[in-house]
């Protein structure tokens, strides 16, 4: 007798294995490290535009200079308020008990969640058609114990569009 509540896995072990052999001829992903001395909570106010080798043959240097030209005028907007609060917050910090650095917080979160804006609106404008991903991502110094956000360009694996049964 046929046991019709048994869910049959038989695709899904195909799938998996089909990603797993896609991501196993995957690149190491380009990381664009900041490039200035202003760093408040690991969110550097600069990154570097110089083009990176390994993506010479998927993406034109001006395009990638036009997105990184885009996050830096983001962050030259939004990190001097960041950095007149942070000296703000660490002037008052003994009296409010700590209370006072809420703002800088909230205002770094909101800072990188619109760079990941929009890094995810570049990457469906542009990148997502030429197999590449762009995300902010932590990532540990290379000097010190310390973290900071750096942009990873991700090499997205082709999918075949017909595969043969």
């Amino acid at each position: 007798m046929a046991d019709f509540d048994q869910i049959d896995e038989e695709g899904e072990d195909e799938e998996w294995a089909l990603e797993e052999q896609l991501l196993k001829y995957s690149r190491d992903p380009v990381v664009v490290r900041g490039s200035s001395h202003v760093t408040v909570f690991g969110l550097s106010n600069k990154f570097e535009s110089e083009f990176p080798s390994s993506l010479t043959v998927k993406v034109a240097p001006e395009e990638f200079k036009a997105s990184i030209n885009r996050v830096n005028s983001c962050l030259k907007k939004n990190l001097p308020v960041n950095v007149r609060w942070l000296l703000c917050g660490c002037l008052c910090c003994c009296c409010t008990l700590g209370c006072s650095m809420w703002p800088v917080i909230c205002l770094s979160k909101r800072t990188r969640r619109s760079i990941e804006k929009l890094l995810e609106w570049e990457n469906n404008r542009l990148y997502h058609k030429l197999c590449l991903h762009w995300r902010l991502s932590k990532r540990k110094c290379e000097m010190n114990n310390m973290m900071e956000y750096v942009i990873l360009i991700e090499f997205l694996p082709k999918t075949p569009i017909f595969r043969p049964d």
